[in-house]
């Protein structure tokens, strides 16, 4: 992994990883056409620069890192539950599923999915228009949709964001209930990862692995920022139109 890998794949997991756009199939596209090679290394690499996006999530909401805000996350440790068991059980199984067809398939099934959501979503209908108003029974049924994120391509955020849609919570909301779900999704993988693998990066890969990891927060810290801004007057079509126009250039790449 040299410096300007490092810095390319830092910038797009800063931006993807909170985005409904799959941080994990961006990477996953962005390391074949660099011809990063698939080594324990660098696959840690690609893990543990998402520690950055937490700390991201750290700085944009400190607020809600008080006493005060304790039954909040609890409702976060509820929807973490579902995807820590099933992630635990079939982690093998899942790495069989890292490929660019399935990253494309998936994102074309999540940008449709968003397509239909929004025809009949009613934001003005919702009754959970903050963050802290979520319920121990929305947070459980956001936590069971987060599991589809398992699959390469699917997204985290969008899993969680569309669950979170259908459970009653606003766009904004929404998002920021994925955003403080994503802290202990990423710190429990890029921990995990960084065990493991650690014995595995020499000088020089911690060195690349110290500016992605810089880099990485920088431009999720202002992402979470703008992501925010723009969901206060625009809704996800654009993200599901995207979604279904990258996964349909995915898929021709692959069979040709």
């Amino acid at each position: 992994m040299d410096i300007i890998n490092a810095i390319i794949l830092g910038i797009i997991e800063g931006i993807t990883e909170f985005l409904p756009i799959s941080s994990t199939g961006h990477l996953i596209v962005a390391s074949k056409w660099l011809g990063i090679e698939s080594t324990d290394a660098n696959l840690a690499f690609e893990v543990i620069i998402q520690l950055a996006a937490i700390l991201a999530v750290l700085a944009n909401y400190k607020d809600k890192f008080s006493p005060k805000h304790f039954n909040l996350w609890v409702k976060v440790a509820i929807a973490f539950i579902p995807l820590g068991i099933i992630g635990f059980i079939f982690s093998d199984v899942i790495k069989t599923l890292f490929s660019v067809p399935v990253v494309g398939v998936m994102f074309i099934v999540g940008g449709v999915i968003f397509l239909l959501l929004e025809r009949s979503y009613k934001e003005t209908h919702c009754a959970t228009t903050d963050v802290t108003q979520v319920t121990y029974k929305q947070a459980l049924w956001i936590g069971v949709a987060q599991v589809f994120a398992l699959i390469p391509g699917t997204s985290r955020a969008g899993s969680s964001i569309v669950g979170a849609m259908l459970c009653g919570l606003n766009r904004k909301a929404s998002a920021e209930f994925s955003f403080l779900l994503g802290l202990p999704v990423l710190a429990a993988a890029s921990g995990y990862d960084l065990l493991k693998h650690y014995q595995l990066f020499s000088l020089d890969d911690l060195t690349a692995l110290a500016v992605g990891f810089l880099t990485s927060f920088i431009v999720a810290y202002f992402t979470i920022k703008l992501f925010i801004r723009f969901l206060e007057n625009f809704t996800f079509v654009s993200f599901g139109l995207y979604r279904i126009v990258f996964g349909v250039i995915l898929l021709a790449i692959a069979y040709t």
